[in-house]
């Protein structure tokens, strides 16, 4: 996936914020995504996307609910939280394709505010660091069984080999994406189907299994445990709408390539994802006679065993450590720069200061390293468990305010706003009903509601979140969404086709041409500012005031 260089780029700022104005223009951190840099079609957008679930974590994830509740309740649990994921994943995706903004941008104008979604920023950046300590700790799994590397040196390689191409953002992304996804494919696809072909016996173990704590049938406690586990991968969505925002318009003439893209790209994900989490299942049973238990949720000898009833042993560890390692690196650059936006995205609010992405890219790695050097795989289950309960609350929410609140109630604003004077600093509808939601269900998820209720945690956080935005918002009548309805632009912030207006105006603070919906009117100076410049505008003297009709 290439592109040309945006015409933005050409020209150096000469403000103070010339460093953070030049780097976000790289690939629009924290920015809208003008039309001007959107140059893919439709599907390549969505082969890039596809690319970066690439994984490993989810055969782990489906191996140790299979072979904790049997491949009834495991099946059953990846297909119940592959439902959820999907019904709220669609509205979102929609969106960041739509009006070309990440989820944070989206979240700030869906119940949140300005201030209030920076809640929401952290738990995503959770998301990308979690996950990026799991893959990290399968990939020196690999390095250890391949090369004899201890576990810590694999850990440190792991995470340092990845600076390098999130230095470059999504650029260096996509092309890593396009050419190493056929080759991953082949990989993962190839034992298994050599497996079911020479040994249908594997099939039938496999849909047997009963797991260390069931009789082999199918119970909702059970099914609810591991789904809340699935669920963890709720947040998944964010990294999708990275790649998403850069969307073309939809056309006429695009459209059903535009829709098929979204929908693959977006909630599609999971289809794949469900899919990877049942092969889990269905490799660890396979291994389970042949290593054992501990040995049955570990990717790396997952394949080992599956590439050895099918090729010579010379071959088995190279090829097991060379799906493993390109695995690692398509989906731990996308965490690393996913991360990396959620933090320094959060950071430059609060302080209204952009310190750089590059800093925060050291950040998230810090904190994944920190996992791994904990041994992470040991409590596995526990971190995604309670971590899905927070991802839930927030997915959740922001999906029932596009869909609900905004299509149904008509209480919160169809167009997506993100820029600071434009919202109110939080938004109760959202943030109460995120907070309510996550509280309860993690309360509910450490038995502080009794040991039958903590396996219904994560129906708590998805029904308390669904019910109270639309409730919240009905009790505010939809007040605090706006601080102003008017940026101070005469032109409409889309054009007649329903799409962003590709108009460009040059911002006052760092003299660049950026598109209409990224900038807004500043009255002291009777010029226009860009989203970023009115972030970091310590004094507000460019930020407008609020409209006393919105008040």
């Amino acid at each position: 996936m290439s592109t040309t260089e945006s015409p933005q780029t050409a020209t150096a700022p000469v403000s103070p914020t010339s460093q953070a104005t030049k780097e976000t223009l790289e690939d629009y951190t924290l920015r809208f995504a003008p039309r001007s840099y959107r140059r893919w079609t439709p599907m390549v957008v969505a082969t890039t996307a596809l690319g970066g679930i690439a994984y490993m974590a989810d055969f782990s994830i489906g191996a140790g609910i299979g072979l904790a509740h049997g491949t009834g309740n495991a099946l059953v649990a990846i297909a119940v939280a592959a439902v959820v994921i999907f019904i709220t994943g669609f509205p979102l995706a929609y969106y960041g394709a739509r009006y070309n903004i990440d989820l944070d941008l989206i979240t700030r104008g869906s119940g949140f505010g300005y201030y209030g979604s920076v809640l929401t920023s952290v738990i995503f950046a959770s998301f990308t660091f979690i996950f990026f300590a799991l893959e990290g700790s399968i990939m020196a799994q690999g390095l250890k069984l391949g090369l004899g590397l201890p576990l810590g040196l694999g850990y440190a390689i792991s995470t340092l080999m990845v600076i390098p191409l999130v230095i470059y953002g999504m650029k260096a992304l996509s092309k890593l994406q396009v050419w190493t996804t056929p080759v991953w494919l082949l990989l993962m696809v190839a034992p298994l189907a050599y497996l079911i072909s020479t040994d249908p016996g594997t099939v039938d173990r496999f849909l047997n299994y009963a797991g260390s704590d069931g009789d082999g049938g199918v119970n909702t406690a059970s099914v609810l445990l591991g789904a809340g586990v699935c669920l963890s991968l709720i947040a998944q969505i964010g990294e999708q709408i990275d790649y998403l925002r850069f969307m073309p318009a939809k056309t006429e003439a695009n459209k059903r390539a535009w829709w098929t893209a979204v929908v693959m790209a977006g909630p599609g994900w999971v289809v794949l994802g469900a899919l990877k989490q049942a092969i889990g299942v269905f490799l660890a049973v396979y291994i389970l006679a042949k290593a054992g238990p501990a040995a049955s949720t570990e990717p790396i000898r997952q394949f080992r065993g599956a590439f050895d009833a099918m090729m010579p042993s010379w071959l088995v560890i190279p090829l097991a450590v060379a799906l493993v390692v390109i695995s690692q690196i398509k989906i731990n650059v996308t965490n690393a720069y996913s991360g990396s936006l959620a933090w320094t995205n959060s950071f430059t609010r609060v302080t209204k200061h952009y310190p750089g992405r590059m800093l925060f890219v050291l950040v998230n790695l810090g904190f994944a390293l920190a996992l791994m050097e904990a041994d992470m795989f040991s409590f596995l289950n526990d971190i995604l468990g309670f971590y899905s309960n927070c991802a839930i609350a927030w997915i959740v929410t922001v999906a029932t305010d596009i869909g609900i609140n905004k299509y149904l109630l008509k209480l919160s604003p169809l167009q997506p706003e993100f820029r600071r004077g434009m919202l109110y600093a939080v938004n109760p509808v959202g943030v109460v009903a995120f907070v309510a939601a996550s509280g309860l269900s993690i309360a509910m998820y450490f038995h502080a509601l009794g040991d039958t209720l903590q396996p219904y945690s994560p129906v708590a956080a998805a029904v308390l979140a669904f019910v109270l935005t639309p409730l919240m918002a009905l009790v505010t009548k939809g007040k605090y969404y706006l601080r102003r309805t008017d940026d101070g632009i005469d032109e409409p912030l889309l054009d007649t086709a329903g799409n962003p207006s590709a108009t460009t105006y040059d911002c006052h603070v760092c003299h660049q041409p950026y598109e209409r919906p990224d900038l807004a009117a500043c009255q002291t100076h009777d010029a226009h500012v860009c989203s970023l410049c009115l972030s970091t505008d310590k004094v507000g003297d460019h930020v407008l005031p609020a409209q006393p009709s919105a008040a």
